[in-house]
């Protein structure tokens, strides 16, 4: 039996000029499913994206998925991508064991947390002050920085990294510190800086952007303390989900996440295209 793609609509064009394509998955001319393809609204044209893969019951665990995203590599080679990932929701475990069977690599995964009404205490000897903008102008140097890097770690080239977090950053802080909906926290303890928090309060949610513990005071639970601290200014500002990004990787990071009660909502794996 043959498996191939059947286009069902042109190629289409986003604004941001992501491109993308819906296509029929087909056994011998029989429609089994459907793939939707598209680029990277965050690296453009260089980096495909597998948006959705399915595969109807009657035909699962024939293989079908399989050679489906092997087709799906080979329309993104046509298109000139050096990069292809694959989001998969957290609960879709099936999907995540076909993307590493076929060579994918986790490079990060989204997580949320419902909140409830009641904000948590933060520690007796702890404190959060808005940062200032002296103390904004250089921590968004040493954030944009370490932005990319991770990013360069994660398998994206180095251009393309530093080009995304400079981007990013334009985009998100147009009026720097004081950009709208936009929370910029130093954590105390009796007076000493020992960490920061960037918190971002989006339509009917908050995310964490960036949550860091200064080396030197690292491995004292400041970390916690600094979610906590996420979780009032959320619960103060309306929004009952807080959401976050973990790159593949940051145990320390993963297990303070799973232990506050953060559960995984995507994985997002990535391959090279040879």
């Amino acid at each position: 039996m043959t498996t191939t793609l059947r286009p069902t609509e042109p190629l289409q064009r986003a604004a941001d000029g992501t491109r993308s394509r819906h296509y029929q998955v087909c056994v011998n001319s029989r429609p089994v499913g459907a793939i939707h393809l598209g680029t990277s609204p965050a690296f453009g044209d260089s980096v495909a994206r597998i948006l959705d893969l399915r595969i109807e019951e009657p035909d699962r665990r024939r293989g079908r998925g399989t050679v489906a995203a092997l087709a799906a590599e080979e329309v993104a080679r046509g298109w000139g991508c050096r990069q292809i990932e694959a989001v998969v929701p957290g609960d879709a475990e099936a999907g995540l064991r076909l993307a590493t069977a076929l060579g994918y690599v986790l490079r990060n995964r989204g997580m949320e947390k419902h909140l409830g009404d009641t904000p948590p205490e933060l520690p007796a000897d702890r404190r959060a002050r808005p940062m200032t903008e002296a103390e904004f102008a250089a921590w968004q140097v040493h954030e944009s920085e370490q932005y990319a890097r991770t990013w360069i770690e994660a398998g994206v080239p180095e251009a393309e990294a530093h080009a995304k977090a400079r981007r990013d950053h334009e985009q998100l802080l147009p009026d720097g510190v004081a950009t709208a909906d936009m929370l910029f926290s130093v954590l105390e303890q009796e007076g000493t800086p020992v960490g920061t928090l960037w918190l971002a309060l989006q339509e009917d949610k908050a995310y964490v952007f960036d949550v860091e513990t200064r080396p030197e005071h690292r491995g004292r639970g400041h970390g916690r303390t600094l979610m906590l601290l996420a979780e009032r200014q959320a619960i103060a500002a309306g929004r009952r989900v807080l959401r976050l990004n973990v790159f593949a990787g940051n145990t320390p990071a993963e297990r303070l996440y799973e232990s506050l009660g953060y559960a995984t909502m995507r994985y997002t794996l990535y391959k090279d295209l040879l």
